[in-house]
């Protein structure tokens, strides 16, 4: 047996199978290129779906993880801890927000925003205004809780019964919205909806609709897991919408390969959750956060500007490939339209052949790359994308 078919062995027989894994077993990596453990060579334009923002084992990263694990790895939420407070101080500072809950991922941090905007409307109105608007097409998380909120059929089965209070409204239909605002205590949204097939969400539609929630004061709910931490060019998608949200969720890249998540306060929801009211046992972490302040703190300027630029690349080079119907997405979030009848999975597995690992998006091939990642490993990725498409 090979080095890969006994850590697909082990694997098989030990570790639950909730997980369609293609079969590759990954043993290391630098940036966006990573060996398996037979040592063939793959160029990432996965980043763990979107968390390893600085690739694989980045130095910078690599120096603050470690000097803070040297120092204290955890203590909990009953003491300070300097990287929390610092990272929190980061986060307000470059987006205008005032206050920061520290979570472990996406779903959690939805759960948190989820129940802060409940608890503004039960202080401010009573228990009547609790309903949750999300977009048809949406993805929140596999809580049961964010499944609810989730705006795809496909996941409201099996684990009946789902949390109540939500409802869903269509994109880009302000009347929907407007329609089912009664009873309403916010509207959360994905600014481009990743697992939904990387699609933008209109711009004019969100305006419209973060207007009407300031109206109706129908708090703002935007869940930036995927879209967040210059994965999109700007430190936040939202800041690109001319919006100013009353809650920002954020994960994945935030941690660049630990666990970390956040939920960002604006004015009005600040101080809603008091001692008691929300808590996470590893929320803050201080190495995770350690991390994230040398994550955060690249992200100048000129390196989201980079992110755009190559992301423009990505684009010109993608369009021009066999079967490639379009592209949509923005930064380096993309996502590839394949003509020709072609199932994304089956482009995932040839690339893989090629030497390049890739993401879906349902019919889509979802393009995630580290915000690092080189021209040169730009190059050699899409080369091995285009060998593969011109195989169908």
């Amino acid at each position: 047996m090979s080095n890969s078919d006994i850590i697909r062995a082990r694997d098989s027989e030990y570790v639950a199978h909730t997980y369609g894994r293609f079969p590759v077993a990954i043993t290391e990596g630098k940036n966006a290129v990573c060996f398996d453990a037979d040592g063939g060579r793959y160029i990432d334009f996965t980043s763990g779906i979107g968390v390893n923002s600085l690739g694989f084992c980045d130095e910078g990263w690599q120096r603050a993880v470690i000097a803070q694990l040297s120092k204290l790895q955890h203590i909990s939420n009953l003491y300070y801890t300097e990287p929390c407070g610092r990272l929190a101080e980061l986060l307000c500072s470059r987006t205008g927000l005032k206050k920061v809950f520290f979570a472990n991922g996406g779903a959690e941090a939805n759960e948190g925003a989820i129940k802060c905007a409940r608890k503004y409307s039960f202080d401010k109105y009573g228990p009547d205004r609790s309903g949750i608007l999300t977009l048809k097409n949406s993805f929140h998380g596999r809580t049961v809780t964010t499944l609810s909120a989730t705006g795809q059929d496909v996941f409201h089965n099996y684990f009946f019964p789902f949390t109540e209070g939500f409802d869903f409204v269509t994109p880009g239909d302000i009347g929907e919205l407007k329609a089912k605002s009664e009873g309403v205590c916010a509207l959360m949204i994905e600014l481009i909806q990743g697992e939904g097939g990387v699609v933008p969400v209109d711009r004019e539609y969100v305006k419209k609709a973060a207007e009407f929630c300031r109206e109706k004061d129908i708090l703002l709910i935007v869940d930036e897991v995927q879209t967040g931490v210059g994965r999109t060019g700007s430190l936040f998608c939202f800041q690109q919408y001319g919006i100013a949200p009353d809650i920002v969720t954020t994960a994945k890249g935030i941690g660049g390969g630990l666990p970390l998540a956040a939920v960002l306060f604006g004015e009005k929801t600040a101080e809603v959750l008091g001692p008691g009211d929300h808590a996470t046992t590893f929320g803050g972490n201080p190495v995770a956060c350690a991390g994230a302040v040398e994550i955060i703190g690249r992200m100048d300027d000129k390196f989201l500007a980079e992110v755009l630029e190559k992301g423009e690349y990505i684009k010109n080079k993608a369009l021009k490939m066999p079967h490639v119907g379009g592209l949509s997405g923005m930064g380096l979030m993309l996502g590839i339209s394949l003509s020709d009848g072609i199932k994304s999975a089956d482009v995932v597995r040839a690339g893989i052949s090629q030497g390049v690992l890739l993401l879906t998006a349902k019919e889509k091939v979802r393009l995630l790359p580290p915000l690092t990642v080189t021209c040169a490993e730009l190059d050699e990725g899409l080369a091995a994308l285009e060998k593969a498409l011109a195989g169908f």
